[in-house]
């Protein structure tokens, strides 16, 4: 009853439309192209990216007869169905993708593929949908009838298979809709449908909405909902993402939409940053995107005050990678929350310290102990996201990467330091991090470690080293090497 009455409270704050839309599309990425294939961290990944799922690929092929499946294992693909299910990630289709580079004309074994693939569905909990490239039978089977003959027959029997245990094999072809319709009235199996792909139409020259309505919602069993590489949606021209969402409303079409590419070239291996900024902005069009566990303390604070703080504190998820994340965007809020904080405990020191008398007085004790007692809250804040060095990084972007800078630099002036004199100068330099990081202005920061940076000299002249000598030594080697300080 209890539960009961829990469901009741979380639906009661979704509108009707939230929850139509939640049940009408998925969205995923394929595990092969976040270079997860049959990986257990996928699962992780595809959470970290907000996604409802994966595209799990059966593994490479080459010149094996059968897939490189480690899931054949029982074993093993109870192992991770269970990791999927325990974070609520499902696996949406399964894909074959060793057939972009094999002809299915000349695979003599693409029964037993299939039938491996469809065993892999099963244990993955029976999924629905396959995925089968024909890019791998190149550019002649379309008009050379005896091989078009050949492809249709196989794919047919594909087919049959799949419809008799309750799945379809979605088609990955170069064709648009007209084309599309005429291979599958050739194939003449309900178990085959295409895998709709936007890159596709893009290539074709031909309208995405178009070409999807002249298909038929039946015909389609799944979409790649990406382009090639070059922009991420978002900012893809050749794309109209909320037109093909009303389209597909309109059609009534329910399903997976699976990014593949669309990563941007600047930063194609940053795998975070491609599709974590992808997928959220599928579920922004397509779903109602899903709301940070840490809300931002924005009220009553100026808009662009806060936009300035927001774009402060992605410096630090850019960094890592992760902006365009579930997780970056809590961390995000953990970070631009910690400004505003900080904003407000010295904005009271100020007003007590014009108002003058006893106040005055306390007005600096008071800001400390609040500086204090907040500061250790920060870092179980970002504990709760981040693993402890990269709490670091996000301190490091925090305070201009001084610690870097500074280690670095008083190593390449004095290369003779000792293990245990370098450990001393990194503590120390951490240390005035945890101060800084609390410091009202950049001026403030950089002053903590100027205090630092005067205990670390007194450090080294107390250990026989000639500073001034040492510089100038540093100068000429930095100099030599066509460098400038």
């Amino acid at each position: 009853m209890r539960m009961l009455r829990l469901w009741i409270v979380i639906l009661s704050f979704l509108t009707v439309g939230d929850v139509m839309a939640q049940e009408r599309y998925q969205v995923g990425v394929c595990d092969w192209m976040v270079l997860k294939r049959q990986k257990l961290g996928e699962f992780d990944l595809a959470r970290q990216l907000g996604c409802d799922g994966v595209e799990l690929d059966m593994g490479s092929l080459g010149k094996r007869e059968m897939f490189d499946n480690k899931l054949r294992d029982p074993k093993e693909a109870a192992h991770f169905k269970h990791t999927a299910d325990s974070l609520g990630i499902r696996v949406g289709a399964v894909a074959m993708s060793g057939f972009y580079a094999q002809d299915l004309s000349k695979k003599d074994t693409y029964m037993r593929l299939v039938e491996d693939c469809f065993d892999t569905m099963d244990k993955m909990g029976d999924v629905k949908v396959a995925f089968l490239p024909l890019g791998g039978s190149g550019n002649d089977w379309p008009t050379d009838k005896a091989k078009r003959a050949i492809v249709v027959k196989r794919l047919h029997e594909i087919g049959e298979a799949a419809k008799a245990r309750g799945k379809r094999v979605g088609l990955d072809t170069p064709f648009d809709a007209k084309e599309n319709l005429r291979l599958l009235k050739e194939i003449k199996s309900e178990g085959i449908a295409i895998f709709y792909k936007f890159q596709t139409a893009i290539e074709n020259g031909v309208d995405i909405c178009e070409d999807l309505q002249k298909l038929g919602k039946k015909n389609i069993c799944a979409i790649h909902a990406s382009n090639t590489d070059g922009v991420w949606l978002r900012n893809d021209s050749a794309l109209n993402v909320p037109a093909i969402k009303q389209t597909l409303d309109k059609m009534g079409w329910s399903g997976w939409l699976f990014v593949e590419r669309s990563r941007n070239v600047k930063m194609v291996r940053n795998v975070k940053m491609n599709y974590g900024n992808n997928v959220r902005y599928l579920k922004e069009i397509f779903n109602s995107y899903p709301e940070p566990e840490v809300a931002l303390n924005d009220k009553g604070r100026d808009p662009d005050y806060v936009k300035t703080i927001i774009g402060r504190a992605q410096k630090a998820t850019d960094e890592l990678g992760i902006t365009w994340t579930v997780m970056g965007q809590n961390v995000t809020n953990v970070i631009a929350n910690r400004y505003f904080q900080l904003n407000d405990i010295y904005a009271e020191r100020d007003s007590l310290k014009k108002e003058g008398g006893e106040k005055k007085q306390i007005a600096e004790a008071q800001c400390d102990s609040k500086l204090y007692r907040s500061h250790f809250g920060f870092d179980a804040d970002l504990q709760r996201y981040l693993k402890p060095h990269e709490v670091e990084r996000v301190k490091d972007v925090m305070t201009y990467n001084v610690v870097k800078v500074t280690y670095d630099a008083q190593c390449d002036m004095i290369p003779s330091l000792k293990e245990e004199e370098k450990a001393q100068i990194l503590l120390w330099l951490k240390e005035a991090r945890e101060l800084a990081v609390d410091a009202e202005s950049s001026k403030k920061k950089h002053e903590v470690f100027g205090k630092y940076k005067g205990r670390i000299n007194n450090y080294l002249a107390k250990r026989g080293y000639d500073l001034t000598k040492e510089r100038e030594e540093w100068y000429k080697r930095v100099k030599a090497r066509g460098g400038q300080l």
